[in-house]
């Protein structure tokens, strides 16, 4: 049977050392499921909230009422239902809180708990994950073409640049294997660059290098200098990606770049992004403008909208009513899913099948506190989302996602890579010469 037996709890660590909860599902034929809640450091202010103890104690972060939120309130509801049914597992963890933002319950213990159904009753058809999550939303399975920090900023780097991520894709590769080949020679390159230069000052939260630039151009520079280095012509098969997280240094449509002590309005924060865009091959941009300038996304969205791809995160935070919205305003064309920034697997898989329907394209996306837990690589290609952002190539709670995708890959075959599918988009196309 696949009704759950029981919801246990624990606290755990992720990659910055702090507390988490990690849940275990059991259900009556003894198929077992885990999951660990992520935790973010850029986060938006409408985003499901982790419930934290407070106090002194580990800093405040100490995550025991979570915990036994789990044991105590959501087990005793779900005992009993079938794990097969995802969406009433998650509508009835939902009954139990009714706030927007998951603050009763704490989205670390809604979204550790949703994902461990998911995991136990994938366990109980003796099939992957992904396989699971595949059939249970309709979608075709499909490797994702990664998204790699090189260099980290903003918040993962104690805002020593004030862009939050400097990233590469290779659009151009022909199997996910071959974008971690590309990838190892294009992070490598960089480090020798930086070092060569004393700008190297050590590793960022998700792996990538903690850099020591003069200017936030200057990151761009050098990472275009680091695909040269690697054997490869920037824009052909590697292209640039970027997380502006505007948000962290933006508010009321004015932004300060710390860094070049700089302070401007919306339209010329545009205006200096679209000078980057014309000179780097720059074919995805994130949060470019902050959560709370929609005038600005708007007019970045039309200036920009048919040659890049334009990722909502911190403006959309995985939510169904706020991707509508940003589809009537004409506010971005893309939406970064992450599952623990709403709270559970049916509402980012609502939010993924809303952006898709309006013809968007979607990143599944860890965040900068992670674990060993790999169950976004798994809903990346059970959902077949293109895209996937899980940091840089460097520390183990990155690496294990990749290597799960080289796993996948050797089920799926390397023919199932969504590079394809990615290059019928304009910006990818017309960045591959």
């Amino acid at each position: 049977m696949s009704a759950i037996r029981s919801v246990t709890a624990r606290r755990v660590w992720d990659s910055r050392g702090n507390p988490t909860v990690e849940v275990d599902v059991q259900l009556e034929d003894g198929s077992f499921g885990r999951a660990i809640a992520p935790a973010g450091a850029s986060r938006g202010r409408r985003e499901a909230t982790d419930l934290r103890d407070g106090g002194f104690r580990l800093r405040g972060k100490d995550v025991g009422r979570a915990v036994r939120n789990v044991v105590d309130t959501i087990g005793p509801v779900l005992v009993g239902m079938d794990a097969q049914d995802q969406t009433s597992v998650d509508q009835a963890i939902l009954a139990l809180d009714p706030s927007p933002d998951k603050s009763l319950l704490g989205g670390n213990a809604t979204v550790a708990t949703s994902m461990a159904v998911l995991h136990a009753a994938a366990a109980h058809k003796e099939i992957p994950l992904w396989q699971h999550v595949a059939q249970l939303y309709g979608y075709t399975p499909s490797l994702p073409l990664p998204e790699i920090q090189i260099f980290g900023g903003g918040a993962h780097a104690g805002r020593r640049v004030d862009i939050q991520d400097f990233m590469i894709m290779v659009p151009g590769a022909a199997s996910f294997d071959e974008v971690m080949e590309i990838t190892n020679e294009v992070y490598f390159a960089a480090g020798d660059i930086m070092a060569a230069r004393g700008a190297l000052a050590g590793i960022a939260d998700e792996g990538g290098w903690w850099p020591n630039f003069r200017s936030n151009e200057e990151a761009l520079e050098t990472l275009v200098a680091a695909i040269e280095k690697a054997g490869e012509k920037p824009g052909e098969r590697v292209v640039i990606s970027l997380d502006i997280a505007a948000s962290e240094f933006g508010s009321d449509g004015r932004y300060r770049l710390a860094l070049e002590d700089k302070e401007m309005e919306s339209g010329a924060m545009i205006d200096l992004l679209g000078q980057w865009l014309d000179a780097y091959p720059i074919v995805s941009i994130e949060d470019p403008l902050g959560e709370d300038d929609p005038s600005g996304m708007i007019e970045f969205t039309r200036r920009y909208g048919e040659r890049v791809q334009i990722i909502g995160d911190d403006y959309l935070v995985t939510n169904t009513a706020l991707v509508a919205k940003g589809v009537s305003d004409g506010a971005c064309n893309c939406v970064l899913i992450k599952v623990n920034q709403i709270g559970t697997v049916t509402e980012a898989a609502a939010t993924y099948d809303a952006a898709r329907t309006a013809g968007w394209t979607a990143v599944v996306s860890a965040r900068s506190g992670e674990t060993e837990d790999t169950s976004i690589s798994h809903l990346s290609v059970g959902l077949g989302s293109q895209q996937l952002k899980v940091g840089s190539f460097q520390r183990s709670e990155r690496m294990v996602k990749w290597n799960e995708c080289l796993r996948i890959q050797d089920t799926l075959g390397a023919h199932n890579f969504a590079a394809g599918a990615a290059l019928s988009k304009t910006w990818w196309a017309g960045k591959l010469n």
